[in-house]
């Protein structure tokens, strides 16, 4: 008798744990030895079994599959684990790319930023004095929405208040910027603008909103020429509405409300209901170089690198905080590390660089609404950035060990 897809998929994960328990080191495996200018700088030297143990967690957890790349003076350093596609049960590959959620918003502020450099927007300007009319309060200004405290409600957590039927009713469809303005106007609002932080993707599609009309060009355009090519980032894109990851990529999984059910294979899908606060895909040798780019200087002029940088707490831990688009984490070990979290039906993003940009990281998980594998998935920053001092914390999920800070861009209802 064959074996059935189910079986398969097993026998292949064992197969894939067998084969990386048993393989020779090889250049990207082994531990760097650490260079002078390394230990000169103060930099850890990631910890590989613990990187490689946090995506293991991830898996343990609910993940199909996971990913990590970390870019440093002393190389890169690659690993994964798990299934890119279920079906096929083809291994997860660190080139594939994956849709980022919202770290899409760290590139839209890149835009925004340089727009403001230009002296075409600027921050501390109602919102309104460039959209007339749009929002129904005039306080609300440029920075309100970039540092998420506007107090617009988001409207994702009517729209997805059911997980699944929630996605597949806006899976193939298109909105307009103003129809999910409409959406998050038809809720109350969280805060008085200014007061306090409250995440919402309705900011950034407004804030997609005043790319194009300070331009007068379509978002991709102008992600395309402000970032995209300067930076030669060939896996990443912005293809707003139509539904494929085109080349190799790694499919998504939702995991449903109801314990038991089924993955549902979410690759496929407009990601209109976000658009600029989370459409863009990549991979993570491009993620990388995106926030090394932008910590380094590259991308925004340092007045503007300064602004973006300048935080403030989103909870009472001391640990998580944010700027203009952009998060700090601040890890275990003392380091501060600079970029954003991404969740979108099926992925899990982390993308993060320490602030001097010579240390990068990108993780991926190609699942969601499953919030101990996006917490999981959160390690590999400790285990990257803190080292050999993390490898402690790198426990199995069964044991209760609990990791780096894991923060949703989307709300999620997890089975019990």
């Amino acid at each position: 008798m064959l074996p059935s897809s189910n079986q398969r998929l097993a026998l292949s994960a064992t197969l894939l744990t067998l084969v990386a328990a048993l393989a020779p080191a090889t250049a990207a495996q082994a531990a760097p030895a650490v260079s002078p200018e390394v230990a000169r700088a103060g930099l850890a030297t990631p910890d590989l079994k613990a990187l490689e143990q946090a995506l293991l967690n991830t898996t343990a957890a609910g993940a199909p599959g996971a990913m990590a790349r970390f870019s440093g003076p002393d190389g890169v350093v690659t690993k994964a684990v798990g299934v890119r596609d279920t079906g096929a049960g083809a291994a997860m590959d660190p080139k594939a790319r994956f849709r980022i959620g919202s770290v899409s918003k760290t590139f839209s502020s890149v835009v925004l930023l340089q727009l403001v450099a230009e002296k075409k927007i600027s921050l501390d300007a109602s919102v309104n004095s460039y959209l007339p009319g749009l929002l129904p309060d005039d306080r609300i200004t440029v920075r309100h929405l970039m540092t998420h405290r506007s107090g617009l409600a988001d409207y994702t957590n009517a729209m997805f208040a059911q997980t699944v039927p929630g996605f597949e009713a806006v899976r193939n469809k298109v909105f307009g910027y103003q129809d999910l303005v409409k959406l998050s106007l038809a809720e109350p609002r969280t805060t008085e603008p200014g007061v306090a932080y409250k995440y919402s993707n309705t900011n950034f599609v407004v804030v997609g909103m005043l790319i194009e009309k300070a331009t007068g060009n379509k978002v991709a355009k102008e992600y395309d020429r402000r970032i995209f090519k300067p930076l030669k980032l060939k896996n990443t894109s912005y293809v707003h509405p139509a539904t494929a990851v085109k080349g190799l990529h790694a499919r998504g999984y939702l995991h449903p409300d109801e314990a038991g059910a089924p993955l549902v294979d979410s690759t496929e899908q407009t990601v209109s209901w976000a658009q600029s606060a989370g459409a863009v895909i990549s991979s993570p040798a491009d993620l990388n170089t995106f926030t090394s780019a932008l910590l380094r200087g590259k991308l925004l002029s340092p007045e503007m690198l300064d602004a973006m940088t300048t935080v403030t707490p989103t909870d009472t831990t001391n640990t998580r905080f944010y700027g203009l688009g952009l998060r700090r984490y601040d890890l275990s070990c003392g380091t501060s590390v600079y970029g954003h979290t991404g969740t979108v039906q099926g992925y899990y993003t982390y993308a993060f660089s320490t602030r001097d940009g010579r240390q990068s990281l990108a993780a991926m998980a190609n699942t969601s609404n499953r919030g101990q594998a996006n917490t999981a998935l959160g390690g590999t920053l400790e285990a990257a950035f803190c080292g050999t001092k993390a490898a402690k914390a790198m426990k199995s999920p069964a044991r209760g060990a609990s990791v780096a800070p894991a923060e949703v861009d989307l709300p999620e209802r997890h089975a019990r």
